[in-house]
C-alpha cells in the first residue's frame, strides 16, 4: 500500500499500488505527477534562482519545406513558392507527383539530451486539387558519426496516410506516425539524415494530382533537461 513516513530530515512518499505515481492536487484537481521513473510533470513551473532536474520527455522539431532538398536520384520537384492571394501567406512547398515514388531529404543534429531512441513524425501538406483523395508519406533515417562515412543506407521507412479534406490550399496534417528506428546506431553528436517520400504504391495513395509537402514535424524523446 502507499505510505507516508519521515526519517531524520527525510520525508518519504511511497506509491505502492497499481499506478505507482505520486499525484499532487490543489482543490481536488491534479497539478503535478511524479511517475515511477522519476519524471515530474506539472501544469506550470515557477521559481526564482532555482533549478529543476529530471524534467524530460517528448519534444518536437519543425522542418519546413525550405529546409528539405529534393534527392539527386528520384527527387521531387524543386522548392516552389506559391501565392495564395496577394498580401496573404505564400506557401513554400515541395511537389510530389503520382507517377512514382519521389524523395527529398533533410538532416538533424539532435541535442545530447535526446535518448537516442525512435522518432515519429507528422506531415503537413496541401493539395493542388479539390477532392477527397488520399496520399501516403514515408520517412526513414540513418545516423552518421564523426569520422564515419555518409555513404550509408537509410533505415526502414514508416508510412502515414492522410486524405484531402476537399479544397486546394487547405492545410492538411497527418496523424502521428508509428515509431521510426534510425539506422546506424545513433550516438551523441551524430548527424541524422532523413528521407521523406510519397509512397504511391500504398493503397491509400490514390491522388492523381501533386501532393504538396509544407513541412515535417519530428518528435523525439529526451532523458535529460539540458545538453551538459
Amino acid at each position: 500500500m502507499s505510505t507516508l513516513k519521515s526519517s531524520a530530515e527525510d520525508l518519504t512518499l511511497n506509491a505502492d499500488g497499481s499506478g505507482n505515481d505520486i499525484i499532487f492536487q490543489s482543490n481536488g484537481s491534479n497539478v503535478a505527477t511524479l511517475d515511477q521513473a522519476g519524471l515530474l510533470t506539472a501544469t506550470t513551473f515557477a521559481g526564482s534562482g532555482a533549478s529543476l532536474t529530471g524534467i524530460a520527455g517528448k519534444q518536437t522539431i519543425w522542418i519546413p519545406a525550405a529546409a528539405i532538398t529534393p534527392t539527386a536520384s528520384n527527387g521531387c520537384a524543386a522548392r516552389t513558392q506559391v501565392e495564395t492571394t496577394a498580401g496573404r501567406p505564400d506557401m513554400d512547398v515541395l511537389d510530389f507527383d503520382d507517377g512514382s515514388d519521389e524523395h527529398a531529404q533533410f538532416s538533424v543534429a539532435f541535442p545530447k539530451s535526446w535518448n537516442l531512441g525512435t522518432v515519429t513524425f507528422q506531415a503537413f501538406w496541401t493539395s493542388t486539387a479539390t477532392d477527397t483523395d488520399g496520399v501516403a508519406w514515408g520517412l526513414q533515417g540513418v545516423a552518421c558519426s564523426n569520422d564515419g562515412t555518409i555513404d550509408v543506407a537509410y533505415g526502414t521507412a514508416v508510412v502515414v496516410t492522410d486524405d484531402n479534406v476537399s479544397a486546394a490550399e487547405d492545410l492538411l496534417v497527418t496523424a502521428e506516425s508509428g515509431a521510426i528506428t534510425i539506422a546506424g546506431t545513433p550516438a551523441d553528436d551524430d548527424l541524422c539524415y532523413f528521407r521523406v517520400f510519397r509512397d504511391v504504391s500504398d493503397g491509400n495513395d490514390d491522388m492523381t494530382e501533386d501532393a504538396r509537402l509544407i513541412g515535417i514535424k519530428l518528435f523525439f524523446t529526451t532523458d535529460a533537461n539540458n545538453d551538459a
